[in-house]
């Protein structure tokens, strides 16, 4: 009988030994690793968002180096740039966009930067424009889109439709370029 009562107060020392060491010593290092893996985590959320910025200003560094002028008798701040309107009318074929007329404007001198429209009378449908817009802003230039004109009068819009042209719509387009000018 002393052998049994000695056994159970062992066993009852020993569970209560396990249960304090599970409950008072053990239970703070999972704490903490959950805290820390969580620290681990934002660390790491924070690392991508520098790399994915780091990489986005790189890319406005190369955009803005291509788009900067010594002054404003650069080659890059010419009227008409025919390579930007060479860029353009290829991105106008690839979407098959009829163009009626394509004509530089003024440029505009700024402290910072000139401006030169551009204005463009086009027939194009919807989702023409749209892949259009999208592939001149991919562009290397800096470009604003000034005014879309969206010109569907009745009349015209039936005469489309005769052609067999129902979806395609004359706009005009005016686009700018930005040229940055570098301060000395």
């Amino acid at each position: 009988m002393k052998k049994i009562l000695f056994a159970l107060l062992l066993l009852g020392i020993a569970a209560g030994s396990f249960y304090y060491y599970q409950k008072v010593i053990y239970k703070e290092k999972p704490i903490k690793v959950r805290e820390l893996d969580k620290a681990i985590q934002v660390e790491n959320e924070k690392l991508i968002t520098a790399q994915i910025i780091a990489n986005e200003l790189k890319q406005v560094t190369k955009l803005i180096e291509g788009n900067l002028a010594q002054s404003a008798r650069d080659s890059l701040a010419e009227d008409a740039s025919m390579p930007f309107m060479d860029q353009v009318t290829d991105i106008l074929r690839k979407y098959d966009i009829h163009v009626k007329s394509v004509e530089p404007g003024r440029r505009k001198n700024f402290a910072d930067y000139i401006q030169t429209p551009y204005n463009l009378v086009i027939e194009t449908s919807y989702a023409s424009l749209v892949n259009f817009l999208n592939d001149v802003e991919k562009n290397n230039r800096l470009v604003t889109l000034d005014i879309l004109n969206l010109s569907s009068t009745i009349k015209r819009v039936q005469q489309l439709a005769k052609e067999g042209r129902i979806d395609v719509r004359p706009m005009s387009i005016t686009l700018s370029t930005l040229t940055l000018l570098k301060h000395k």
